[in-house]
């Protein structure tokens, strides 16, 4: 199997710059908002444990989008009724 060379930041077109700065930018506002809401959010609208979903948010771009699909509860189901 071929090994793919790794392309150097200087090497590439600005193109692919942009995009790969673009990308780095969503993961990392996805990350924050996601770490915001995790610790913000009581545990009880928090499907499992928030040390669970904090981790998860470290994985890639998928981890954080989990989370806001997954985690959450709705805070509807989470209020009391007197």
């Amino acid at each position: 199997m071929a090994r793919r060379a790794q392309r150097k930041w200087k090497t590439m077109s600005g193109r692919r710059r942009f995009w790969v700065v673009s990308a780095a930018t969503i993961e990392l506002g996805l990350k924050l908002l996601a770490w915001r809401d995790l610790a913000r959010r009581p545990a009880a609208q928090i499907n499992g444990r928030k040390a669970a979903w904090f981790a998860a948010t470290f994985i890639n771009t998928f981890g954080p989008i989990a989370y806001f699909l997954f985690g959450r509860r709705p805070a509807s189901l989470t209020l009391k009724h007197h």
